[in-house]
């Protein structure tokens, strides 16, 4: 890995920790800040068009059912597509109740594409389904 790379590697790592962190804190705004205007988010059952669909449904949620949870996230892999795309594929699932690890019935597999646009990393699109028995392959 060239140093270029390091350094794309260390900042799309920092996008994702302050997604994380803001989840924590239930900060919908800021969960979305590192998100491309035109981003998308697809989950079973929904699909969220736009940076301000993604905001407006997780302050919903943040304000309803995932009010004071976190994130648990185990990264697969990461590999770039050309100079300024990146898909990180993780293993995640939302912690209720100060739990540190989600349970094997409630962890996704997730897929997120990055895009560099003017030097900074953004998340273009995330997709996540439901991890089946076993849960690592």
């Amino acid at each position: 890995m060239t140093e270029k790379r390091a350094a794309d590697v260390a900042a799309i790592e920092t996008v994702l920790a302050d997604s994380y962190r803001a989840w924590a804190a239930g900060d919908a705004d800021a969960m979305v800040a590192d998100y491309t205007p035109d981003a998308t988010a697809i989950l079973p059952g929904s699909r969220r068009l736009g940076r301000d669909v993604i905001r407006d449904s997780m302050a919903q949620a943040f304000a309803g059912p995932l009010a004071g949870t976190s994130t648990w996230d185990e990264q697969v892999s990461l590999r770039f597509l050309g100079r300024d795309a990146a898909i990180v594929v993780s293993e995640s699932g939302v912690l209720f109740d100060g739990a540190t690890e989600a349970p094997d019935s409630g962890r996704v597999n997730a897929t997120w594409v990055l895009e560099k646009k003017d030097g900074s990393w953004k998340i273009a699109a995330y997709h996540n389904s439901p991890v089946l028995v076993p849960a690592r392959v």
